[in-house]
Order: C-alpha cells, then sequence, then structure tokens
C-alpha cells in the first residue's frame, strides 16, 4: 500500500482515509461488554459451601480422634467417609471461588460461568465411586456377615445425620431465579416476558452437587439408623447390608442425573428448546427467515445465542437484537445478516 497524502492506493483505486478508519477516532466503549456470566447468588453459595466444608472437616477430625482414643472402629470408619463428602465439597468451594477470581480474565471466551458445570461433573464422578463402593462393602457383607456394635453404630449415623442435615440447609437452593441486567446495547435482555421453565434450566450445578453430596450422606445415615435398629431387635443381621445396598442404588441414580445436567451444559447442548421456538418466532418477521440458530448455556441462568438470518431486505443487526428484548436470562446475542440473492 502506497499513501498519498489523505487517500490510500489500494487494490488499484484511490481511497480516502476517512472512508479506510471512519471510526478511528471514535471509542467502541458502548459496543464493547465484558462476559460476567455467574449465577446470581454465586457469592453466597461460595460462602455457604466453604461453611458446608468447614463443618464437615470439623466433623471428620473429630470422629478420627475420637475413634482413636475409644478404639471405635465405627467412628474411624465414618471419619474417613466424611473426608471423601470434605474433597467432593471443596472441589465446589474452589470452583466458585476460581470462577470469581478469573471473572475478566480474556483467557476464557465466555467467561468462567460453566466452572461451576465442570466441578459438578467431577464431583457426581466422585459420587458414582462412593455409591460402587457402599454396595461393595454391602456385598461382602451380604456373603460374609461381621459382628455390630450396635448402640455404637447407631450413635455415630445420629450424628452424621444431624451434622448432614445442618449441611443441607445451609447449602438449599431457594430457586430464586432474577438475575442482573447487562444493559450494553448489544442484545442483553433481561425483562421477563417469556415464562419458560426456569426452575429446571436455571439451576446452579455446582451447589446442586454439594447439596447431593450431603443428602447422599444423610440418606446413608437414614437408611443405616433404620437398619440397625430392625437388626439389633429382630436379629436380622443382613437387614445392614441390605439396606446399604438400596442406598447405593439411590445415590448412583442421583449422581447419574448430576452427571446428565452438568454434562449437557459442558456439551453446549440445546439450552431450552422452547426458548428456541420463542426467538426464531420473534426473528421470522416479513420476509426475514432464520438460517441457522445456537442456543447454548454459559453460566446458571446465563444464555448466548447466535442467530444467522436471510432477507430481501436486511436489516442492521441491532433492529433483530430488539427483537430479544425481554427473554429473560438470554445474556449474549449475536446476529448475522445475509442478503438473499435471488
Amino acid at each position: 500500500m502506497e499513501s498519498s497524502g489523505a487517500r490510500a492506493y489500494i487494490w488499484g483505486d484511490w481511497i480516502p482515509f476517512p472512508e479506510l478508519y471512519p471510526m478511528h477516532s471514535h471509542s467502541i466503549e458502548q459496543w464493547t461488554h465484558e462476559h460476567a456470566f455467574l449465577g446470581d447468588r454465586h457469592d453466597e453459595n461460595e460462602r455457604r459451601t466453604w461453611f458446608v466444608v468447614a463443618l464437615t472437616l470439623i466433623m471428620m477430625v473429630g470422629e478420627i480422634v475420637a475413634g482413636s482414643l475409644f478404639g471405635s472402629m465405627a467412628l474411624l470408619a465414618d471419619g474417613w467417609h466424611m473426608g471423601t463428602h470434605a474433597a467432593a465439597l471443596g472441589i465446589a468451594a474452589f470452583a466458585y471461588r476460581f470462577a470469581r477470581q478469573h471473572l475478566g480474565n480474556a483467557h476464557f471466551t465466555f467467561g468462567t460461568g460453566k466452572f461451576g458445570d465442570l466441578a459438578a461433573f467431577s464431583s457426581a464422578i466422585i459420587l458414582g465411586l462412593i455409591a460402587v463402593q457402599i454396595a461393595y462393602e454391602s456385598v461382602l457383607r451380604l456373603i460374609s456377615p461381621v459382628p455390630i456394635v450396635y448402640g455404637e453404630a447407631i450413635a455415630v449415623a445420629v450424628l452424621g445425620l444431624c451434622v448432614n442435615l445442618v449441611s443441607a440447609w445451609l447449602l438449599r437452593d431457594s430457586h430464586d431465579h432474577h438475575h442482573h441486567g447487562h444493559d450494553h446495547g448489544h442484545g442483553h435482555a433481561h425483562d421477563d416476558d417469556h415464562d419458560h421453565d426456569h426452575h429446571h434450566h436455571h439451576h446452579d450445578n455446582n451447589l446442586r452437587a454439594a447439596y447431593i453430596h450431603v443428602m447422599a450422606d444423610a440418606a446413608t445415615s437414614l437408611l443405616a439408623i433404620g437398619a440397625l435398629v430392625v437388626a439389633m431387635y429382630s436379629g436380622w443381621v443382613w437387614a445392614d447390608p441390605a439396606v446399604g445396598l438400596i442406598g447405593s442404588v439411590v445415590i448412583a441414580s442421583w449422581a447419574f442425573g448430576l452427571i446428565k445436567a452438568s454434562g449437557a451444559v459442558l456439551l453446549d447442548v440445546r439450552a431450552d428448546e422452547k426458548l428456541e421456538r420463542v426467538i426464531r418466532a420473534r426473528m421470522e418477521v416479513g420476509e426475514d427467515r432464520v438460517t441457522d440458530l445456537h442456543l447454548w448455556q454459559v453460566g446458571p441462568g446465563h444464555r448466548a445465542v447466535l442467530v444467522s438470518l436471510v432477507s430481501d431486505k436486511p436489516k442492521q443487526p441491532a433492529v433483530y437484537k430488539k427483537r430479544l428484548a425481554g427473554l429473560k436470562g438470554l445474556s449474549h446475542v449475536t446476529v448475522e445478516v445475509e442478503t438473499c440473492p435471488h
């Protein structure tokens, strides 16, 4: 390229610089935006998760110390079992922390909102392994029953149940899915005139994973108490391992559901078919036709959409983005428009 005064010679034509760089001296700040797609209650959920981690660790250390001092194998076993849950809950807590600390990191194309789903997927695998371990131990005890100190075992189960119920209360999901608005003029829309299934789609899978861990432990403790009481008064020693098998199936089903939900987010599975239909209906006005549409989740309660349109009389992308105003949870909109060649 050879320059001559205020013009440049490009592809055989002299083009004035203002036409080459019409926005060179203007700020583009109004067209830029952040990719902050964390859940509404991210900070609150992080604090609650760390508190439950601390509570679980205290319980774990207390049981291990008490078991060592009093020679109780039941306390020792449950203490190390609590350590497994503490590790899984720690994954959830660190996921919240990582997502928050790297919120503005451009290395993550669509932000860190899906990091919680990665942690949830990992926690679900751990939960599945716990189910397998419980099933294995139960089968061994059905084949070769072992003596049980019923009073001590019931006391440990009741203590564990109390701790897990407190933890579950702390990690409860209120399902209050209000979302922060992002008015950047590029298609973010949060006014709610689209009543689709928020309860199902706006879950924080990371919090759900932590909640399922403590609920699985609570269910195990509750089933164990019932089985131990029955075995103690009836002499049916097989009741405890039989109930253990039932518990392992329940926990495995929870783990599978969590793997399915978090895996869907990680693999960018269609986030909401009903919302897709609404978007398509709003976009296809007059001669405008949608040729491609991708809707995926980028964080708890946040979705991104990419829409391609073809039209005899194409308009500016901003016109099409305005058509999506008011769709709750639609946090990132990209529109491309082509002119129909015919």
